[in-house]
């Protein structure tokens, strides 16, 4: 093979692989989350009313944290909460996060601080991912990167500011996305067996709102 053939060839097969990696997360219809919840909540209590509790330093990224909140907003819905009118007081205070990272990569949505003061420390390192070999002896060898999803919700009862429930879930993909509807459907994971706890960590797998990666 000559040199134009070969060099022909081997964009041909980095286009193939691109594609693979590209038609999958085009394909993809639901989210995969990892979840663990904690917490007392009083087994006759309802869900009632709730408001949004943000730390200073989300106060000073209110766009983004409104984000963040617009994601989970129907969690909290389907788990029987209803968001406070304006100048009432809520039943329950709700904090929530999110991190998207891999080892060298913090996204917009990253709060060290939150998570570092409400939820402990956030899991990071170095991520490998699947090789494509093309058995031509063209040398091609194709290893996405991997990045890893967080999100938590903190729930405490705004009279004695007790804690009453916590929830994280966590997914993993080759796609860096921080799409909202991936995230919706993250804490969707996170809330679906409110009140109960569960086992942890357990898998929950939630549709996506539109096709998204």
């Amino acid at each position: 093979m000559n040199l134009i053939h070969r060099r022909t060839a081997c964009g041909l097969l980095t286009a193939a692989a691109a594609t693979l990696v590209l038609g999958g997360c085009a394909a993809l219809t639901s989210v995969s989350s990892e979840v663990s919840s904690f917490g007392e909540w009083p087994a006759d209590r309802k869900p009632g009313t709730y408001a949004f509790e943000r730390l200073p330093s989300q106060q000073a990224r209110a766009a983004e944290t409104e984000q963040l909140e617009a994601a989970a907003r129907s969690a909290l819905a389907k788990a029987g909460f209803t968001q406070v009118a304006a100048g009432q007081e809520p039943n329950v205070l709700v904090q929530v996060g999110a991190r998207v990272g891999r080892s060298d990569y913090s996204s917009p949505w990253a709060d060290p601080i939150w998570w570092r003061g409400s939820f402990g420390y956030y899991r990071h390192g170095p991520w490998s991912g699947p090789r494509w070999g093309t058995g031509l002896g063209l040398g091609l060898n194709y290893e996405p990167q991997r990045y890893e999803r967080e999100i938590a919700v903190l729930i405490r009862d705004r009279a004695s500011g007790k804690p009453l429930y916590e929830s994280r879930a966590s997914n993993e993909s080759i796609s860096s996305s921080a799409a909202a509807e991936t995230l919706s459907a993250m804490f969707g994971a996170a809330l679906m067996d409110f009140p109960r706890l569960g086992m942890n960590p357990r898998r929950v797998v939630v549709p996506l709102t539109k096709t998204g990666a």
